[in-house]
C-alpha cells in the first residue's frame, strides 16, 4: 500500500511539472527602441537672396562731380556657396551678384582740361572664403576674398551671423568692405572705389537632415 501511495504522488508530481512548462511565461516587454536624433550640421550647399544698404567713399580727390552727394542705396541680389563643418569650426566658399543703386555719376573736368563723363556701374559681385565658430545653430564668420564690377576688380573683407531657424532655412545679417580699382583711369581722377554694404539673406540649404 505503500509504495502504491509514493508512486501516485510521484505520477502527480510529474504530471504538475509537466503541466507548468506548458504554462505561458510572464516577463516584462522589451523596452521600445528610440532612434537618437540627428545631429544639426552647417555641411552642405546653399542658394539664396539677400537685401540691404550700401554707401559709397569715392576717391574723386581732384574732380567735383555733378551728383557727387549720390552716395548712398539699396543693395539686393543672391547668394549661392557651400559649407564644411569640423566639429565646432566652419569652412566655406560664397559667391554673390549684387544690384547697386548707389554710387557717383556725371561729369568732371580733368586736369589736361578735357570733360569727361563718369557712370559707376550699378552692380558688383564677389567670391569670398567663410570661417567662423558654430554654436549650434549659431554661426558666427569672418569673410573675404575678390571683387568685381564692369571694368573693374579688387577685394573685399567682412563678417556676419548666421542662423539655422530650421535645418533647411537660415537667416544672416552680414557687413562687407568692398574697394574695387577702375582700370580706366583718366588724368587728375583716381579710380579708386571704396564701398561699405550691410545686408541681411536668407539661404536654402541642402542636404541637411
Amino acid at each position: 500500500m505503500k509504495k502504491i501511495l509514493l508512486a501516485s504522488v510521484a505520477l502527480f508530481g510529474f504530471a504538475g511539472a509537466a503541466a507548468a512548462a506548458d504554462l505561458p511565461v510572464r516577463s516584462a516587454p522589451p523596452a521600445p527602441i528610440i532612434a537618437a536624433a540627428p545631429i544639426f550640421t552647417w555641411t552642405g550647399f546653399y542658394v539664396g537672396v539677400n537685401a540691404g544698404y550700401g554707401w559709397s567713399n569715392d576717391d574723386f580727390d581732384s574732380v567735383d562731380l555733378a551728383d557727387e552727394d549720390d552716395d548712398g542705396g539699396f543693395v539686393g541680389g543672391a547668394q549661392v556657396g557651400y559649407n564644411y563643418q569640423i566639429g565646432s569650426f566652419v569652412v566655406g566658399l560664397e559667391g554673390d551678384i549684387q544690384y547697386a543703386d548707389f554710387g557717383s555719376e556725371g561729369a568732371f573736368v580733368g586736369t589736361d582740361g578735357v570733360t569727361y563723363d563718369v557712370d559707376r556701374s550699378d552692380w558688383f559681385g564677389t567670391v569670398r572664403a567663410r570661417a567662423g565658430v558654430a554654436f549650434d545653430r549659431a554661426l558666427i564668420y569672418a569673410t573675404g576674398g575678390f571683387a568685381f564690377a564692369d571694368d573693374a576688380n579688387g577685394w573685399t573683407v567682412g563678417g556676419g551671423v548666421e542662423y539655422a531657424f530650421t535645418n533647411n532655412l537660415s537667416a544672416k545679417i552680414e557687413g562687407l568692405y568692398v574697394n574695387l580699382d577702375n582700370d580706366d583711369d583718366f588724368p587728375g581722377f583716381d579710380g579708386e572705389t571704396d564701398f561699405g554694404v550691410v545686408r541681411a539673406g536668407l539661404n536654402f540649404r541642402f542636404g541637411t537632415y
